[in-house]
């Protein structure tokens, strides 16, 4: 059993004895260990971080971008080696962990254009012989803490711009899946970034507070729950960081009476099951208008009985296992509440069988209807393939529940109706809006990130917002006169 270590200044290494076991969620059983690192793994990474990073960051953006693209090339070339081991130790399907490393890789090819994205702004004699423009620099030493659910797409939505901007990069991914972070660290080696650049910490909490409290890093980016988003971000301000906290969601998709109810329902499938509902963007609650609810649960409910639900293996697979025994129990304990509460139960997914892999932490689809927003099931985030319904009588009560609900990751519209679509998303209070789209996950070259309980911090992810969080703005005001003036002058300088 080969172990999983540390990616420190190019090279594996530990100084911690303690490790976790990490498993097969489609087996239950355990498939290698990783290192939770201590005091002098977390302290070589710093300082090979901090030496790093001075002698990169005055690396012209031209270079950079061209070890990005080299880099890009070296993820194409090894596309399916890196979805092979998220869907080993995550579960996932073959092509769903494909897919998401391709969403991932986008966020590299964005990258390259650093040279441009680093542009600053100039203004010629803002003053009498006076010039001024503005320059971006990087922070210095980055962190990032990933989740398990996208264990190559998140963390590329954070350390490639961070790289291209001229930062080091330190980056915790999950305990549950971390050996494509190993990967993805050699691959960027191997295409020319310089030792210490990249540095992967593995561990679990007490790795997490020694990059939150740590007086030499600046920045910290996670992608999470909202429990713990919100400690992040309390305890890394509180340390003077930077922080950008991705925490949950409730993503709801509101049904208008005219919406084409083929493609609700394909849309449904995927964005509630896929991945088995283990997605900060899944589709959780389906809002539905008038009497259409009838129509789209039957529909949802015929395809969800012959939804394939098999390990990652079966090229025929359509849903994995999710991904602990722990998480399983909670959504188990999820769908009891559910039916305690009121809620009615039209396809219930928790004795589902696989033959052969009866102790993989599989679950099948699960239906409520007649939802309610009092409800637990309704209130928290699941993160399961657990979907609910709730029927309202109009559009207007629909907006409004959506706007009332605490999380403000995403959320769609299904119509035909121009009108409605655009007063939807004007007046959603999400920061990720779909019209007609299930899943409105922006493209690299937008920016990802919620509203409300959703997102703590001022910046988004990736995109020009990745740039301006991973980068300090310097003004520079110039003046090359042939003589000085003498004597001081007291007032504020004007035009």
């Amino acid at each position: 059993m080969n172990k999983v270590l540390n990616y420190i200044n190019g090279n594996f290494q530990n100084h911690s004895n303690n490790f976790i076991d990490v498993e097969d969620p489609s087996k239950g059983e355990k498939i290698t260990e990783v290192v939770n690192s201590n005091k002098e793994d977390f302290q070589l990474a710093i300082d090979t971080s901090l030496e790093s990073q001075i002698s990169w960051a005055n690396t012209t953006p031209l270079k950079r971008s061209r070890v990005l693209s080299n880099y890009k090339n070296i993820i194409e070339q090894n596309l399916e080696k890196l979805a092979k081991v998220i869907s080993l130790e995550h579960g996932k399907t073959f092509e769903d962990a494909k897919g998401s490393v391709i969403r991932g890789l986008e966020v590299v090819e964005f990258a390259c254009g650093i040279p441009h994205l680093l542009k600053g702004e100039f203004s010629q004699n803002v003053g009498s012989g006076i010039d001024s423009w503005s320059i971006r620099q990087p922070l210095g030493v980055c962190a990032g803490i990933t989740p398990f659910n996208f264990p190559a797409m998140v963390p590329m939505w954070m350390y490639p711009i961070a790289i291209a901007c001229g930062n080091s990069f330190i980056l915790k991914p999950s305990e549950k899946d971390p050996s494509c972070a190993n990967l993805l660290a050699q691959m960027f080696s191997e295409a020319g970034l310089p030792d210490g650049v990249l540095n992967v910490l593995h561990g679990n909490k007490n790795v997490v507070d020694m990059l939150l409290t740590s007086t030499n890093i600046n920045s910290i980016s996670f992608v999470g729950s909202t429990p713990v988003a919100k400690y992040i971000y309390k305890t890394a301000a509180e340390h003077s960081k930077r922080v950008q906290a991705l925490g949950g969601a409730k993503n709801h998709l509101l049904v208008m009476p005219d919406a084409n109810i083929d493609q609700v329902v394909d849309g449904v499938m995927g964005a509630a099951f896929g991945s088995a509902g283990e997605r900060c963007m899944a589709v959780s609650v389906v809002v539905a208008v008038g009497n259409i609810a009838d129509d789209i649960i039957n529909k949802v409910n015929d395809k969800s009985i012959s939804l394939k639900v098999a390990p990652w293996t079966d090229p025929e697979s359509e849903m994995g296992p999710v991904i602990s025994k722990e998480h399983k129990n909670k959504i188990l304990e999820y769908i009891s509440k559910g039916i305690d509460e009121g809620a009615k139960i039209v396809l219930d997914g928790r004795n589902i069988h696989v033959q052969g892999y009866e102790n993989g932490y599989f679950l099948g689809p699960t239906i409520f209807d007649n939802v309610t927003k009092d409800m637990t099931i309704y209130k928290e985030e699941i993160f399961g393939p657990v979907l609910s319904v709730v029927r309202v009588k109009n559009y207007e009560e629909g907006i409004k529940l959506i706007n009332d609900h605490k999380y403000g990751n995403g959320s769609s519209i299904y119509t035909s109706d121009g009108e409605i679509s655009r007063h939807f998303s004007t007046n959603i209070n999400i920061g990720m809006v779909g019209i007609n789209v299930p899943i409105p996950v922006p493209m690299a070259f937008h920016s990802f990130g919620g509203w409300k309980h959703s997102l703590f911090g001022d910046h988004a992810m990736h995109g020009i917002e990745g740039v301006r969080f991973f980068t300090k703005l310097k003004t520079v005001t110039s003046r090359w006169p042939k003589s000085i003036k003498s004597g001081a002058e007291y007032q504020m300088p004007t035009n």
